[in-house]
């Protein structure tokens, strides 16, 4: 078993126990009526995107989501929110920096040892949720948990769903379909973002992801048969229809839209698996981004 596939796996456990510490650390995450902007790179960027939708979505304040390099300087904001699995990676650390003794900033982090515990002003460690792998799964599902928890928004059933989603086959013919489309709305197109990452990474397949109901506006012309689109929560009425009429493989959404991104993160590893790749050393990818001076 990969590093990747023995994390993934972990998941269900990983959530549970974030959802039982969210309370413990509340007084560093954001309360309702600051305004927060959440910044991350790669994966941490759509977990920040998922999180932003869910907190304005639940009325608790205005929140940006950003590419920490596309952080704009001159906002203001009540607290930054960094998602940084390695605590190492160079824009998230920059801005930190930049941010000192101007802006309240907090970092959730999978490992404490390193030089995020001095620039974050406030820190959440998931150390039980660290990986060996380049790629991320459990550290990136394990810190939503903890945010929707916080927000009150982690349904009981995720963990189960979650289970479901280790459990139960893939979808027949979907491994072998030549290119992904992920679709989501609202909070779920942060998930969607992500489960096209984690296939380009694992697996190196061709995948877009998009608003549902911005796929109609060109995107669906590219779908035909041997081509899969997978829904992230609810899709819009009339939307599978459109898909099955193309031919292409209509895949729907049943499970919290977390555990549907475990589902996401099981296909880029059978992907990888069917076309002899290691999904443990993806290619041109370090664990972190750490930039020479």
């Amino acid at each position: 078993m990969t590093h990747v596939e023995d994390e993934l796996n972990s998941q269900p456990e990983c959530w549970a126990r974030a959802a039982d510490e969210a309370a413990g650390v509340g007084r560093a995450l954001p309360v309702p009526g600051e305004r927060v902007a959440v910044v991350g790179c790669g994966t941490s960027y759509f977990m920040a995107q998922a999180f932003a939708a869910l907190r304005e979505g639940a009325g608790q304040g205005e929140t940006d989501a950003f590419a920490a390099s596309e952080f704009p300087a001159g906002r203001t904001y009540d607290r930054v929110l960094a998602l940084t699995r390695s605590g190492t990676t160079t824009e998230v650390l920059d801005l930190l920096a930049g941010l000192k003794g101007h802006t309240p900033t907090t970092a959730i982090t999978a490992d404490p040892d390193t030089p995020v515990m001095a620039a974050a002003d406030e820190l959440v460690v998931l150390g039980y949720a660290d990986e060996r792998s380049v790629v991320q799964t459990r550290f990136a599902t394990t810190a939503l948990t903890l945010l929707r928890a916080h927000l009150g928004l982690h349904p009981d059933a995720a963990v189960a769903d979650a289970r479901t989603a280790l459990a139960a086959d893939l979808p027949e013919g979907l491994v072998e379909c030549r290119q992904f489309t992920f679709l989501g709305r609202g909070w779920t197109v942060g998930l969607a973002n992500e489960a096209g990452l984690k296939m380009r990474e694992a697996s190196l397949s061709w995948t877009e992801a998009y608003p549902a109901m911005e796929y109609r506006h060109g995107p669906i012309s590219i779908t035909t048969a041997g081509t899969a689109t997978w829904m992230f929560g609810e899709a819009p009425e009339g939307l599978a229809e459109q898909v099955r009429a193309t031919g292409g493989l209509w895949i729907e959404g049943r499970l919290d839209p977390l555990a549907e991104l475990v589902r996401a993160q099981r296909l880029a590893v059978a992907v990888a698996a069917a076309s002899g790749l290691d999904p443990d050393r993806p290619r041109h990818l370090t664990r972190s981004v750490i930039l020479a001076p």
